[in-house]
């Protein structure tokens, strides 16, 4: 414990933070000038990582909730031998490895990707329970802790309320948060916008809360010692500090604690830039500099970390030898790989709602893969995910043997949460809501498809026909919203989520045995409420059921077509009743096509695609949300019966009526189409 070296290495990454911006031209400079304290005395004292193994899965983890903090992460990971002066240097520029807000890379510590405010703590809880998940599994091996670090933004954005209820109510201990209290926002002052007592709002929620000074560095060991001990609570820890400490003007005169030093270059303020770096003890003629005593120091961390790293591998080591069954599960789990599963022997009622179709599979998931934690938004017993709860139980505070979630009517911090627990590995996220509740989970969904993480969503009552729940519940350009997610490429080059809508019980089986096997980006699936025929089949449904992997195949099939019916979901079966009538008494060929992911089946080779929908012959496509959904597949002349506005309440049996969605008058439709077309 040397102060001269803490304050001089506080001082270090503040110079670097400021540097990085001001040579961007682009940034936040002033918030990481407040949190170097906190941050270094973490990294250098608490955190436990192995330097030579960043994604060790024993590894403590820090989440950033305040991604416009980027400056002062890359800073304390480049004294932390993560990032090159030239990483620095080329902040916020094409190709570079520092980007404007942190992006997952978990290689250079960078644990998830933040700058939507409040979902990076969020996604910390997420990785906390986690944790506890496999720590209630693998006794004394899953012992690390998980840090966040917050900010007044972060607090304020509604998901704080989810994400401090349920880390409160499931006694979160191995989660610490620091909130970086610096009394300025991006265009106010806080007390503009709030007068609460932050300390108060998470107390009541179940936290233990210290308030501290942030830059005092004993003050920041005692607060997390405290928190580290701390057996029944997770723990918040409220720094408070000051916005662009250490900025002075062209004279001389300390310029702190001003708004203006939160959202650009120091050298567009009344601060002077290079009086600041001096006044940091940096040389302006090389701003990028690691200071001497500060490298000598940090090079004696990196080798105490690393010795205390290969001492927990070697506890790690002999808890393998002595418990090698247990060892051959853990690996599993930290594999991503799943038990070998045979979804075909998942029994299905006839005619059944696809939600109870997925609650069939949930309950064989249950019972068949042990890493899995399903949450739903206060709806278990209509998303129908019961299914998977029946065979499992609730977590609890102090008892984290169950698998199932409750997370209370809160679909955004969910849905961050289910985002925390991909990111931390060895546990498979699966979450449900109504799926007009989507729009409530979007921002966490868009953070997955970017990020790349394997969540489920369990999406129900998927349409119009939730009838007497009305307009408010019934989605009709949620399926739209989801599909474009399909149509855009993450940053490996593929389709960024997978959305599928089974048009049948079996073919739900299918579909869950998509999302299992979909390691790679998230999955929607999405289910409906009412009944739904069979799709008929020659031998054996599921079998035919699994050329839905190549996201359309055709359910009806007749040589030489005249026209193709298209759809996904419930209007399957609509338009399938359609084309017997058709074919009996117009003698009309039609093939029949469920096209359960646009996405997927636009993957396929040019000749599947045309083997389903012919190039240059009549396609009818029909969809119960936007005709949108639809207008990707059926070419220059095709047509599309969809909903153009929003629903009414009323049974479902008389919303088909009325908006017509019923075998006759889609006849009526087609037929019109094809006297159209002559």
């Amino acid at each position: 414990m040397n102060k001269k070296i803490d304050n001089l290495a506080a001082d270090n990454i503040r110079a670097l933070a400021i540097s990085m911006v001001e040579k961007a031209n682009s940034g936040h400079p002033g918030g990481a000038m407040g949190g170097a304290d906190f941050l270094h005395i973490l990294y250098t004292e608490y955190l436990n990582f192995d330097p030579t193994q960043m994604d060790w899965p024993f590894r403590d983890r820090f989440f950033m909730d305040a991604g416009h903090l980027s400056a002062l992460m890359y800073s304390q990971y480049y004294l932390l031998g993560n990032y090159k002066k030239e990483d620095l240097q080329s902040f916020r520029q094409w190709g570079s490895v520092t980007p404007g807000h942190p992006e997952v890379d978990v290689l250079r510590g960078i644990e998830n990707t933040s700058g939507p405010l409040g979902q990076g703590h969020a996604m910390g809880v997420g990785a906390a329970i986690a944790a506890k998940f496999l720590d209630a599994r693998f006794k004394g091996v899953f012992t690390h802790k998980i840090y966040g670090f917050i900010t007044d933004g972060g607090v304020q954005e509604e998901i704080s309320q989810g994400a401090g209820r349920i880390a409160g109510h499931l006694g979160l201990n191995n989660f610490i948060m620091f909130y970086d209290s610096n009394d300025v926002q991006l265009s106010s002052m806080t007390d503009e916008v709030t007068s609460e007592d932050t300390a108060m709002k998470y107390e009541a929620w179940g936290w233990k809360v210290i308030t501290i000074n942030g830059h005092d560095h004993e003050q920041i060991r005692k607060a997390l010692n405290e928190a580290n001990q701390e057996a029944e609570k997770p723990t918040l820890i409220i720094g408070k500090t000051i916005m662009g400490k250490g900025c002075v003007t062209a004279n001389g005169d300390m310029y702190e604690g001003e708004c203006e030093l939160h959202g650009k270059p120091i050298g567009d303020t009344k601060a002077d830039y290079a009086k600041t770096l001096i006044n940091l003890g940096a040389n302006p003629e090389n701003p990028f500099g690691i200071y001497e005593e500060v490298e000598t120091h940090y090079s004696k961390v990196l080798a105490k970390k690393a010795e205390d790293a290969a001492y927990k591998k070697h506890h790690i080591a002999t808890w393998k030898k002595e418990n090698p069954e247990l060892n051959q599960k853990m690996e599993l789990f930290l594999s991503g790989k799943l038990p070998e599963l045979d979804l075909s022997n998942v029994v299905q009622k006839s005619n059944a709602a696809t939600r109870d179709a997925s609650s069939a599979v949930l309950a064989y998931l249950a019972e068949h893969v042990e890493n899995m934690i399903v949450s739903s938004a206060d709806l278990s017993n209509s998303d129908k995910t019961d299914g998977f709860l029946k065979k499992s139980s609730v977590l609890q505070k102090n008892n984290f043997d169950g698998a199932f979630l409750q997370a209370g009517v809160a679909e955004l911090t969910m849905t961050s949460i289910a985002n925390g627990i991909a990111l931390h590995g060895g546990v498979v996220a699966v979450v449900a809501t109504f799926f007009v509740f989507s729009d409530y989970m979007k921002p966490a969904i868009r953070l997955a498809a970017i990020q790349e993480l394997p969540v489920k969503y369990v999406l129900t009552h998927d349409s119009f026909r939730v009838g007497e729940d009305g307009p408010t519940h019934q989605p009709i350009e949620q399926e739209a919203q989801m599909r474009l997610l399909e149509k855009i490429k993450n940053h490996s080059g593929h389709q960024s989520l997978l959305a599928l809508r089974p048009a049948d019980a079996i073919e739900t089986s299918v579909a869950w045995d998509m999302a299992l096997k979909n390691t790679n980006t998230p999955t929607a699936l999405i289910l409906s409420r009412q009944n739904i025929k069979d799709i008929p089949a020659e031998n054996s449904r599921y079998q035919e059921a699994t050329e839905a992997k190549k996201g359309g195949y055709l359910v009806k099939s007749t040589h030489n077509p005249d026209i193709t019916l298209i759809a996904n979901g419930s209007e399957v079966s609509t338009l399938l009743d359609a084309a017997i009538v058709l074919e009996k008494e117009k003698n009309l060929n039609i093939n029949v096509a469920s096209i359960i992911s646009e996405g997927l089946f636009k993957q396929q080779s040019a000749a599947y695609q045309e083997s389903i929908i012919p190039k240059g012959k009549l396609v009818f496509g029909l969809t119960a949300g936007l005709p949108v959904n639809l207008e990707g597949l059926i070419g220059d002349s095709g047509k599309i019966i969809g909903l153009e506005h929003f629903g009414y309440s009323a049974p479902a049996s008389v919303l088909d009526q009325k908006f017509g969605f019923t075998s006759e008058n889609v006849c009526q439709e087609i037929l019109k189409y094809i006297q159209e077309s002559k």
